[in-house]
């Protein structure tokens, strides 16, 4: 599939999405956090007839501002962001987006259940097998028989609706999740990136992101 023809499909399956989603909010709460003081939001999000989805919010400051607020989606990676790997560079995308979002007072992180690029966390564990072996993140994901990323962002668009936001600036180096949130009506004003520094055991993770699933590094 070209690139093109990528871009295509990937907008006609968000803006389906988009219109068939139901969102609704089933929680909240107050979130004191060594970056700041948050309120915390579960949402869930379900098409008739589909397992529901679910994410977590952590809002900070007042949305209603007319300036774009900083806004961040973020998958789940259980052994990034709990176990502090080294194999990617996720824990640090978060705190980064979480320390930017408090420097500025104001803005959201999108926290989506999306472990292993979607495939979740024991298919994602024997990806890392894959990867031991001499595979990269993309091909031990499609050795499984998944595609190199089974994430989808519809989710997004009606949550930040729900905060009365419909323009951001978008922590992000993944182009998808910018088509996401434009076919769900939310401008993307200002993309920001998410980069952190690379290490030793990150550098071909990295260039894997760059090279075969077109992120902006």
């Amino acid at each position: 599939m070209s690139a093109r023809d990528h871009y295509n499909e990937v907008t006609r399956l968000y803006f389906f999405m988009s219109q068939k989603l139901q969102v609704r909010k089933v929680a909240e709460a107050d979130f004191p956090s060594r970056f700041g003081h948050f309120r915390i939001y579960g949402f869930e999000g379900s098409i008739s007839g589909e397992a529901p989805e679910e994410a977590v919010v952590l809002k900070m400051g007042d949305l209603s501002n007319p300036n774009p607020p900083l806004v961040r989606i973020h998958s789940q990676c259980l052994t990034g962001d709990v176990f502090h790997s080294l194999r990617c560079d996720c824990r640090a995308q978060l705190e980064l987006a979480l320390r930017s979002i408090a420097e500025e007072g104001r803005g959201l992180l999108i926290y989506e259940n999306q472990e292993g690029r979607g495939i979740g966390l024991l298919n994602k564990l024997r990806a890392y097998e894959l990867q031991d072996q001499g595979a990269d993140t993309v091909e031990a994901n499609e050795k499984l028989g998944f595609d190199a990323d089974l994430r989808a962002y519809a989710l997004a668009g009606p949550i930040l609706k729900f905060f009365g936001v419909r323009a951001v600036r978008l922590m992000s180096n993944n182009p998808e999740k910018m088509h996401a949130l434009e076919e769900a009506g939310v401008h993307v004003a200002e993309r920001v990136p998410a980069i952190v520094d690379p290490i030793q055991s990150t550098e071909d993770y990295l260039r894997t992101k760059r090279e075969k699933l077109g992120h902006l590094l």
